[in-house]
């Protein structure tokens, strides 16, 4: 009996791994606190379940986990150097523990029907946040301490730039899922759900990173639908858009003339405290001047904050936490070969995006390290809670069904 019994032990705790991960797509969009709980299970049943094996097989196999782990690996080696302040190198080395999970994650997601469930149970808790944020603006749902926003701010659990972000990405995610359903009334009801999730981004909600994402995501949609036709075809479709939202009046219009002006009125080394874009523009600028001073190596993991504010004291500027860019931020903690190292890991991702099960995963894989990479040039997206976990979740989840070298790409085996 005892003989018996460890297998079935170990088969539950892979599964309480397995549906705890699936949860997190829909927890995600929604809860910090129960994102908590869910990798709470899943990390307690990955380690009941003793698959290291198994684990250690996925990750050899995976290169887009090992890239991950490189860069987490040299951000651990960037704790050993440089000055900071009391606390800041466990602080920003555990913003970037997410990387770790991917292997885990790619260990869930090994059977296809998980991924399916994963990407639906995503999908679900996207629609949900975009049912919420039309309702709250209509006036129809009440403010709540809940809810961030309220209707004239309409975002519901997350502030506007991971709002909008979340919202572009759904949008692709929703027509990939209208473009493959089998039955009339699934087709039109994830394209509508596309089309309301593209104009959440754009007219219900300020948000210049979700404007980028969203015409970058649209681009590349029109590429995956019909090659470089479909992508002439998507970019007339996004400078059309683009006109006719700047001629209407409201958040899209208004937010575009801001960072115009912005622009305009910036200049080097002069405070712009009262400018978000300018601002953004001052940490830009000082950045690459600590990045020009340590090259090789930077400042150390978690020293940013400090190097920042010896720049902002002599430049009489704000300081800053983070330089609202990823590539910045990483290149100024750990030099150019943790740059290196981030786009080593884009470029793997975007890379081996064929070798994928399904033609929906390998351009949803592409979508979502397109956005990431897209939206770091304006956020330290994997330092965030909500980006950085996304991006590892549906990472793993994707490269959990990554095929062999000897197979064919997905090109070549389903349309």
């Amino acid at each position: 009996m005892g003989a018996g019994l460890l297998p079935a032990l170990t088969q539950r705790a892979q599964s309480t791994a397995q549906w705890a991960a699936v949860a997190l797509g829909f927890s995600i969009p929604i809860s910090v606190a129960l994102d908590g709980l869910l990798l709470a299970l899943v990390l307690a049943g990955w380690l009941a379940a003793g698959a290291w094996r198994d684990t250690w097989r996925s990750l050899r196999a995976n290169a887009v986990a090992a890239a991950a782990l490189l860069l987490l690996a040299l951000l651990a080696a960037g704790t050993l150097y440089g000055e900071r302040y009391p606390g800041d190198a466990g602080h920003f080395l555990a913003k970037y523990l997410d990387l770790a999970w991917i292997t885990v994650f790619a260990w869930a997601f090994r059977e296809a029907a998980m991924r399916r469930r994963a990407l639906h149970a995503l999908a679900a808790g996207l629609v949900l946040v975009l049912a919420l944020s039309y309702l709250l603006k209509a006036g129809i749902l009440p403010e709540s301490r809940h809810l961030i926003g309220n209707a004239a701010y309409p975002v519901v659990f997350k502030h506007r730039q991971t709002h909008g972000l979340l919202m572009a990405l759904g949008a692709f995610l929703f027509a990939r899922l209208a473009l493959e359903a089998e039955h009339r009334a699934a087709r039109l009801a994830w394209a509508a759900a596309a089309v309301l999730a593209a104009l959440n981004a754009t007219l219900l909600v300020q948000g210049a990173t979700g404007y980028v994402v969203l015409g970058a995501l649209l681009l590349y949609l029109g590429y995956c639908w019909r090659g470089w036709r479909g992508l002439g075809w998507a970019a007339a479709a996004a400078a059309a858009s683009f006109s006719a939202l700047l001629l209407a009046p409201g958040p899209f219009s208004q937010r575009v003339a801001q960072i115009e002006r912005e622009i305009a009125e910036w200049e080097p080394g002069r405070a712009s405290l009262l400018s978000s874009i300018g601002t953004r523009l001052d940490f830009y600028y000082h950045s690459l001047a600590i990045v020009r001073e340590r090259p090789l190596m930077g400042v150390g993991t978690g020293g940013f904050p400090k190097a920042y504010a010896e720049k902002a004291r002599a430049a009489q500027i704000a300081s800053a936490r983070n330089p609202h860019n990823e590539y910045l931020h990483l290149a100024v903690q750990i030099g150019l070969p943790g740059l290196a190292a981030l786009l080593a890991l884009f470029y793997l991702h975007w890379r081996l995006a064929p070798r994928l099960a399904t033609p929906l995963e390998c351009h949803l894989a592409r979508a979502l390290v397109l956005a990431i990479a897209v939206g770091s040039l304006f956020n330290s997206l994997l330092l965030d809670h909500t980006e950085g976990l996304l991006y590892a979740w549906l990472t793993g989840v994707l490269f959990g069904g990554l095929q062999s070298p000897r197979e064919p790409p997905i090109a070549n085996r389903q349309s």
